[in-house]
Protein backbone atom coordinates (compact mmCIF):
# COMPACT_ATOMS: atom_id res chain seq x y z
CA UNK A 1 0.00 0.00 0.00
CA UNK A 2 0.98 3.56 -0.91
CA UNK A 3 0.05 6.62 0.88
CA UNK A 4 0.30 10.53 -0.22
CA UNK A 5 3.18 12.64 1.13
CA UNK A 6 2.90 13.86 4.68
CA UNK A 7 4.43 17.35 4.04
CA UNK A 8 5.89 19.47 1.78
CA UNK A 9 8.37 22.03 2.15
CA UNK A 10 9.66 23.64 -1.01
CA UNK A 11 13.26 25.02 -0.77
CA UNK A 12 14.97 28.03 -2.19
CA UNK A 13 15.90 25.50 -5.54
CA UNK A 14 12.41 24.46 -5.94
CA UNK A 15 12.94 20.69 -3.98
CA UNK A 16 10.25 19.45 -2.09
CA UNK A 17 11.12 17.54 1.39
CA UNK A 18 7.99 14.97 2.31
CA UNK A 19 7.40 11.98 3.52
CA UNK A 20 5.77 9.25 2.03
CA UNK A 21 5.26 5.36 2.90
CA UNK A 22 6.08 2.48 0.07
CA UNK A 23 5.31 -0.77 0.41
CA UNK A 24 4.81 0.04 4.29
CA UNK A 25 7.96 1.98 4.68
CA UNK A 26 7.74 5.63 5.80
CA UNK A 27 10.47 7.45 3.92
CA UNK A 28 11.75 10.84 2.98
CA UNK A 29 11.21 12.12 -0.15
CA UNK A 30 12.98 14.70 -2.24
CA UNK A 31 10.61 15.88 -5.37
CA UNK A 32 10.69 18.54 -8.25
CA UNK A 33 8.64 19.48 -10.72
CA UNK A 34 4.95 19.72 -11.52
CA UNK A 35 3.19 18.32 -8.83
CA UNK A 36 -0.02 16.16 -9.94
CA UNK A 37 -3.37 18.18 -10.00
CA UNK A 38 -5.94 16.08 -7.87
CA UNK A 39 -5.76 14.00 -4.61
CA UNK A 40 -5.85 11.11 -6.23
CA UNK A 41 -3.11 8.03 -5.96
CA UNK A 42 -2.49 5.44 -7.59
CA UNK A 43 -4.34 2.43 -6.84
CA UNK A 44 -5.40 -1.31 -8.56
CA UNK A 45 -4.76 -0.90 -12.34
CA UNK A 46 -2.49 1.29 -12.30
CA UNK A 47 0.25 -1.32 -14.39
CA UNK A 48 -2.40 -2.18 -17.59
CA UNK A 49 -3.15 1.52 -17.16
CA UNK A 50 1.21 2.46 -17.22
CA UNK A 51 1.52 -0.15 -20.31
CA UNK A 52 -1.20 1.30 -22.79
CA UNK A 53 0.33 4.85 -22.05
CA UNK A 54 -3.17 6.21 -20.57
CA UNK A 55 -3.89 8.76 -17.54
CA UNK A 56 -0.41 9.67 -17.07
CA UNK A 57 1.59 12.66 -18.52
CA UNK A 58 3.74 11.79 -21.97
CA UNK A 59 7.06 12.63 -20.08
CA UNK A 60 10.15 10.89 -18.39
CA UNK A 61 9.34 10.72 -14.49
CA UNK A 62 13.04 10.15 -13.26
CA UNK A 63 13.45 7.98 -9.53
CA UNK A 64 16.75 8.60 -8.01
CA UNK A 65 18.24 5.96 -6.02
CA UNK A 66 21.36 6.55 -3.66
CA UNK A 67 23.97 4.02 -2.85
CA UNK A 68 25.12 2.06 0.60
CA UNK A 69 25.47 4.52 3.78
CA UNK A 70 24.06 7.49 1.75
CA UNK A 71 20.33 9.43 1.28
CA UNK A 72 18.25 11.18 -1.07
CA UNK A 73 20.53 14.36 -0.36
CA UNK A 74 23.26 12.90 -2.48
CA UNK A 75 20.99 14.12 -5.26
CA UNK A 76 20.38 17.90 -5.08
CA UNK A 77 22.27 19.10 -7.18
CA UNK A 78 21.24 16.86 -9.88
CA UNK A 79 17.67 17.39 -8.59
CA UNK A 80 18.05 21.48 -9.03
CA UNK A 81 19.55 20.76 -12.69
CA UNK A 82 16.73 18.66 -13.47
CA UNK A 83 14.19 21.23 -11.97
CA UNK A 84 15.96 24.14 -13.94
CA UNK A 85 15.37 22.40 -16.92
CA UNK A 86 11.93 21.15 -16.55
CA UNK A 87 12.24 17.89 -15.74
CA UNK A 88 10.31 15.72 -13.11
CA UNK A 89 12.00 13.71 -10.69
CA UNK A 90 11.88 12.32 -7.21
CA UNK A 91 14.97 10.80 -5.10
CA UNK A 92 14.24 8.38 -1.86
CA UNK A 93 15.63 7.07 1.33
CA UNK A 94 16.01 3.46 0.90
CA UNK A 95 15.05 1.18 4.03
CA UNK A 96 17.42 1.23 6.77
CA UNK A 97 19.42 4.49 5.21
CA UNK A 98 18.57 8.31 5.73
CA UNK A 99 15.05 9.19 7.46
CA UNK A 100 13.35 5.76 6.54
CA UNK A 101 12.64 3.09 8.64
CA UNK A 102 14.76 0.85 9.70
CA UNK A 103 15.54 -2.14 7.69
CA UNK A 104 13.93 -5.90 9.21
CA UNK A 105 15.59 -8.85 10.11
CA UNK A 106 16.46 -10.85 7.11
CA UNK A 107 18.19 -10.42 3.57
CA UNK A 108 18.29 -6.27 2.36
CA UNK A 109 17.61 -6.72 -1.23
CA UNK A 110 14.35 -8.24 -1.02
CA UNK A 111 13.43 -5.19 0.93
CA UNK A 112 14.62 -2.96 -0.84
CA UNK A 113 12.68 -4.94 -4.13
CA UNK A 114 9.31 -4.44 -2.44
CA UNK A 115 10.00 -0.99 -1.75
CA UNK A 116 11.28 0.40 -5.01
CA UNK A 117 8.46 -1.71 -6.88
CA UNK A 118 6.12 0.45 -4.56
CA UNK A 119 7.83 3.66 -5.58
CA UNK A 120 7.78 2.88 -9.26
CA UNK A 121 3.95 1.89 -9.29
CA UNK A 122 3.51 5.18 -7.40
CA UNK A 123 5.71 7.40 -10.04
CA UNK A 124 4.51 6.17 -13.11
CA UNK A 125 1.28 7.90 -12.50
CA UNK A 126 3.53 11.35 -12.99
CA UNK A 127 5.58 10.06 -16.37
CA UNK A 128 7.22 7.53 -17.83
CA UNK A 129 9.57 6.04 -15.22
CA UNK A 130 13.41 5.96 -15.58
CA UNK A 131 15.68 4.98 -12.76
CA UNK A 132 18.98 6.01 -11.60
CA UNK A 133 20.52 4.44 -9.14
CA UNK A 134 24.40 4.85 -7.98
CA UNK A 135 26.11 1.87 -6.19
CA UNK A 136 23.51 -0.04 -3.88
CA UNK A 137 20.69 1.62 -6.22
CA UNK A 138 22.18 0.35 -9.05
CA UNK A 139 21.96 -2.82 -8.24
CA UNK A 140 18.02 -2.13 -6.82
CA UNK A 141 17.56 -0.22 -10.73
CA UNK A 142 19.01 -3.83 -12.12
CA UNK A 143 16.22 -5.86 -9.72
CA UNK A 144 13.82 -3.82 -10.21
CA UNK A 145 14.29 -4.47 -14.23
CA UNK A 146 13.88 -8.07 -13.80
CA UNK A 147 10.50 -8.24 -13.44
CA UNK A 148 9.10 -6.62 -17.25
CA UNK A 149 5.64 -6.27 -15.45
CA UNK A 150 6.94 -2.73 -14.18
CA UNK A 151 6.56 0.51 -15.88
CA UNK A 152 9.88 1.21 -16.27
CA UNK A 153 10.93 3.56 -19.41
CA UNK A 154 14.62 2.51 -19.15
CA UNK A 155 17.61 2.01 -16.04
CA UNK A 156 20.95 4.00 -15.92
CA UNK A 157 22.58 2.09 -13.31
CA UNK A 158 25.94 3.72 -12.29
CA UNK A 159 29.24 1.93 -10.25
CA UNK A 160 26.49 -0.83 -9.68
CA UNK A 161 28.46 -3.79 -7.23
CA UNK A 162 29.05 -7.06 -7.70
CA UNK A 163 29.73 -7.51 -11.48
CA UNK A 164 33.65 -7.58 -11.04
CA UNK A 165 35.87 -8.13 -8.22
CA UNK A 166 36.11 -4.54 -6.60
CA UNK A 167 37.95 -2.85 -3.56
CA UNK A 168 34.54 -3.05 -2.11
CA UNK A 169 33.90 -6.74 -2.40
CA UNK A 170 37.88 -7.74 -1.50
CA UNK A 171 37.73 -5.34 1.90
CA UNK A 172 34.52 -6.15 2.93
CA UNK A 173 33.95 -9.75 1.77
CA UNK A 174 37.18 -11.70 2.08
CA UNK A 175 39.13 -9.47 4.43
CA UNK A 176 36.53 -9.64 7.90
CA UNK A 177 39.34 -9.07 10.04
CA UNK A 178 38.85 -5.30 10.32
CA UNK A 179 35.06 -5.97 11.37
CA UNK A 180 35.78 -8.93 14.02
CA UNK A 181 38.84 -6.71 15.43
CA UNK A 182 36.31 -3.58 15.65
CA UNK A 183 33.51 -5.55 17.33
CA UNK A 184 35.78 -7.21 19.79
CA UNK A 185 37.16 -4.29 21.23
CA UNK A 186 36.58 -4.17 24.76
CA UNK A 187 35.26 -0.68 24.99
CA UNK A 188 33.32 1.66 22.11
CA UNK A 189 35.80 3.59 20.11
CA UNK A 190 35.17 7.68 20.90
CA UNK A 191 32.33 8.89 18.84
CA UNK A 192 35.16 12.02 18.13
CA UNK A 193 37.87 9.35 16.74
CA UNK A 194 35.39 7.70 14.78
CA UNK A 195 33.86 10.67 12.83
CA UNK A 196 37.35 12.24 12.27
CA UNK A 197 38.72 8.89 10.49
CA UNK A 198 35.45 9.13 8.27
CA UNK A 199 35.65 12.73 7.61
CA UNK A 200 39.44 12.06 6.28
CA UNK A 201 38.72 8.61 4.31
CA UNK A 202 35.48 9.33 3.48
CA UNK A 203 36.68 12.05 0.19
CA UNK A 204 39.04 9.41 -0.80
CA UNK A 205 36.37 7.19 -1.42
CA UNK A 206 33.81 9.02 -2.94
CA UNK A 207 34.94 11.64 -5.20
CA UNK A 208 37.23 11.65 -7.99
CA UNK A 209 39.47 14.49 -6.25
CA UNK A 210 39.23 14.27 -2.18
CA UNK A 211 40.45 17.86 -2.53
CA UNK A 212 37.64 18.69 -4.20
CA UNK A 213 34.99 17.93 -1.72
CA UNK A 214 32.22 19.35 -0.33
CA UNK A 215 32.77 20.08 3.16
CA UNK A 216 28.88 19.85 3.94
CA UNK A 217 28.72 16.68 1.81
CA UNK A 218 31.56 14.87 3.99
CA UNK A 219 30.28 15.92 7.12
CA UNK A 220 27.11 14.54 6.01
CA UNK A 221 28.45 10.90 5.61
CA UNK A 222 29.90 11.33 8.98
CA UNK A 223 27.12 11.55 10.62
CA UNK A 224 26.22 8.36 9.29
CA UNK A 225 28.57 6.85 11.11
CA UNK A 226 29.19 8.56 13.67
CA UNK A 227 29.59 6.77 16.98
CA UNK A 228 30.67 3.09 17.27
CA UNK A 229 27.07 1.29 17.35
CA UNK A 230 26.55 2.94 14.27
CA UNK A 231 29.52 1.91 12.39
CA UNK A 232 29.40 -1.29 13.28
CA UNK A 233 26.09 -1.73 12.27
CA UNK A 234 26.77 -0.43 9.05
CA UNK A 235 29.95 -2.74 8.63
CA UNK A 236 27.95 -5.77 9.77
CA UNK A 237 25.35 -4.94 6.89
CA UNK A 238 28.11 -4.26 4.49
CA UNK A 239 29.22 -7.86 4.93
CA UNK A 240 25.75 -8.65 4.23
CA UNK A 241 24.69 -7.23 1.10
CA UNK A 242 28.21 -8.51 0.05
CA UNK A 243 27.29 -12.05 0.34
CA UNK A 244 23.39 -11.47 -1.25
CA UNK A 245 25.02 -9.49 -4.50
CA UNK A 246 26.72 -12.23 -5.54
CA UNK A 247 23.20 -13.75 -6.70
CA UNK A 248 22.17 -10.49 -7.21
CA UNK A 249 21.15 -10.68 -10.65
CA UNK A 250 19.06 -11.99 -13.28
CA UNK A 251 20.10 -9.68 -16.12
CA UNK A 252 18.68 -12.07 -19.11
CA UNK A 253 15.36 -11.01 -18.00
CA UNK A 254 16.10 -7.45 -18.48
CA UNK A 255 14.20 -5.99 -21.20
CA UNK A 256 14.34 -2.20 -20.68
CA UNK A 257 16.75 -0.12 -22.02
CA UNK A 258 20.02 -0.06 -19.79
CA UNK A 259 22.81 2.36 -19.74
CA UNK A 260 25.90 0.82 -17.73
CA UNK A 261 28.17 3.82 -16.25
CA UNK A 262 31.43 2.98 -14.95
CA UNK A 263 33.61 5.67 -13.14
CA UNK A 264 37.34 5.94 -13.83
CA UNK A 265 38.58 7.31 -11.01
CA UNK A 266 35.75 5.34 -8.70
CA UNK A 267 38.04 3.52 -5.77
CA UNK A 268 35.24 1.04 -4.51
CA UNK A 269 33.58 -0.47 -8.12
CA UNK A 270 35.97 -0.88 -10.99
CA UNK A 271 34.71 0.39 -14.28
CA UNK A 272 35.15 -3.45 -15.19
CA UNK A 273 31.58 -3.83 -13.72
CA UNK A 274 30.11 -1.32 -16.15
CA UNK A 275 32.08 -3.03 -18.98
CA UNK A 276 30.68 -6.66 -17.84
CA UNK A 277 27.56 -5.22 -17.48
CA UNK A 278 27.16 -4.26 -20.95
CA UNK A 279 28.37 -7.48 -22.33
CA UNK A 280 25.34 -8.97 -20.51
CA UNK A 281 22.64 -7.08 -21.32
CA UNK A 282 22.95 -7.05 -25.55
CA UNK A 283 20.72 -4.23 -25.59
CA UNK A 284 22.81 -2.14 -23.52
CA UNK A 285 24.63 1.07 -23.96
CA UNK A 286 27.73 1.31 -22.26
CA UNK A 287 30.04 4.84 -20.77
CA UNK A 288 32.91 4.97 -19.18
CA UNK A 289 33.82 8.64 -17.61
CA UNK A 290 37.44 8.92 -16.88
CA UNK A 291 37.27 11.81 -14.56
CA UNK A 292 34.24 10.60 -12.83
CA UNK A 293 34.86 9.09 -8.92
CA UNK A 294 32.22 6.60 -6.86
CA UNK A 295 29.55 9.07 -7.07
CA UNK A 296 29.31 11.17 -9.84
CA UNK A 297 25.91 12.94 -8.63
CA UNK A 298 28.78 14.66 -6.04
CA UNK A 299 31.52 15.04 -8.56
CA UNK A 300 29.84 16.25 -11.72
CA UNK A 301 26.32 16.67 -10.98
CA UNK A 302 25.21 19.26 -14.07
CA UNK A 303 27.11 16.65 -16.15
CA UNK A 304 25.19 13.60 -14.72
CA UNK A 305 22.28 15.74 -14.52
CA UNK A 306 22.60 16.32 -18.80
CA UNK A 307 23.55 12.54 -19.50
CA UNK A 308 20.28 11.64 -17.67
CA UNK A 309 17.97 13.90 -19.70
CA UNK A 310 19.58 12.55 -23.05
CA UNK A 311 19.80 8.93 -21.95
CA UNK A 312 15.68 9.69 -21.43
CA UNK A 313 15.31 11.21 -24.70
CA UNK A 314 16.56 7.79 -26.19
CA UNK A 315 14.49 5.48 -24.45
CA UNK A 316 11.38 7.82 -25.47
CA UNK A 317 12.77 7.74 -29.45
CA UNK A 318 13.26 3.62 -28.76
CA UNK A 319 9.70 3.80 -27.51
CA UNK A 320 8.38 5.68 -30.68
CA UNK A 321 9.99 2.99 -33.08
CA UNK A 322 8.95 0.16 -31.38
CA UNK A 323 12.75 -0.92 -31.18
CA UNK A 324 15.50 -1.44 -27.75
CA UNK A 325 18.34 0.92 -28.32
CA UNK A 326 21.14 0.00 -30.46
CA UNK A 327 24.98 -0.73 -29.13
CA UNK A 328 25.67 3.30 -30.22
CA UNK A 329 27.75 5.23 -28.11
CA UNK A 330 25.88 6.84 -25.71
CA UNK A 331 27.15 10.23 -27.59
CA UNK A 332 24.13 9.53 -29.67
CA UNK A 333 21.91 10.45 -26.97
CA UNK A 334 22.36 13.87 -27.56
CA UNK A 335 21.55 13.98 -31.27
Amino acid sequence: MTTGPDQEMPDQSGIRAGYQRFAGIRTRTLEVGTVPAGPERPRHGLLRKARTGSSRPQRPRFVLLHGYCDSADTWRGVLRRLAAEGHSAIAVDLPGFGEADDLRPGQILPQHDAFLRSVIVEQAVQGDVVLVGNSLGGTASLRAAHDDSLPIAGVLSIAAPGLADSLLVRTVARNPLPLRLYASLPVPVPSAIVRTVASAVIPRLLYADPSDADSAETERFAQLVSDYARTKLRLEQARQLVSEIDNAYQLDKVRAPLLAVGCGKDRLVSTAGAKRLHTLVPHSRMLVKQDWGHCPQLDAPADLAQLIAFFAASCRRSASRGTVPSRATPDSMAG
